[in-house]
């Protein structure tokens, strides 16, 4: 069954909740949830684009889709969600290892940033770019809701969705890259 009934006055519950312990559903834990889950429909979004166009991306020598990258991303979203939610999970130093593998291998393939950069581009540039603004939003949430429970979010957690924001502008960017499409720098007037 897709509803209980249990929440239509406004409570929830988390896995670490003690028995018969509900909790408001407009506490900053549940906000940061429903960032990350949007962030994870973002990002599947983005994935469909990118099976469009079979881009790739080299990482440790290996030719790896952005389908496989994103997914990954979207799992370790899964278990930040689950720690969160108290589900005794943790994201790993391998899952912040590869946010920045991936950002490093596409680095070496694509000129130096000098300013900012108009978004746009290609589709899957494009809307990669509106994950990544989606990304700062959830690491912002998931900040706010460690402030009450600090001990919740490991530092893993934490610098995995720093680094989030980043590996999905260098995607976004060598989306636009490998599509033809040329960085434009803002107009300021």
């Amino acid at each position: 069954m897709l509803y209980t009934r249990k929440g239509d006055k406004g409570t929830t519950k988390l896995f670490d909740c003690p028995q018969g312990v509900r909790m408001k559903k407009s506490e900053a834990v549940f906000s940061a949830l429903g960032t990350l889950d949007e962030l994870n429909c973002s990002l599947g979004y983005a994935k469909t684009l990118a099976v469009k166009s079979r881009d790739t991306v080299g990482i440790l020598g290996k030719k790896t889709s952005y389908v496989s990258i994103i997914e990954r991303l979207q799992n370790i979203l899964f278990v930040i969600q689950a720690e969160l939610s108290g589900a005794g999970k943790h994201p790993t130093d391998d899952d912040l290892l590869f946010a920045e593998r991936v950002v490093d291998e596409i680095e070496t393939l694509l000129p130096p940033i000098h300013s900012f950069i108009v978004c746009g581009g290609g589709e899957t540039g494009a809307y990669l770019d509106v994950c990544r603004t989606v990304a700062r939003r959830a690491e912002r949430s998931v900040i706010i809701a460690s402030e009450k429970d600090p001990e919740k979010i490991s530092d893993i957690t934490m610098q995995f969705l720093n680094r989030l924001s980043s590996t999905l502008y260098a995607l976004a960017r060598f989306a636009n890259y490998q599509e033809g499409f040329t960085e434009r720098k803002p107009n300021y007037g």
